[in-house]
């Protein structure tokens, strides 16, 4: 298993942008709860599952199997 980030520059730049905005917390999401300061709950959830291969919800990580 791997986690890395999006290979496209430029969705990266913006989500890391719109987190910087946000303190932290993922800027596709309206709620601002622990459960959605990147890395996601979400996402780390996702990640113990050993079937998911994937983006995050903002798809700045992507995890690998």
């Amino acid at each position: 298993m791997r986690i890395k980030e999006n290979d496209n520059i430029i969705i990266a730049n913006k989500i890391k942008e719109g987190l910087k905005k946000t303190g932290g917390y993922c800027p596709c999401r309206r709620e601002r709860t622990p459960d959605f300061i990147c890395m996601c709950k979400e996402f780390r959830e996702q990640i113990k599952d050993p079937s998911f291969e994937g983006y995050c919800h903002c798809m700045l990580y992507y995890k690998e199997k």
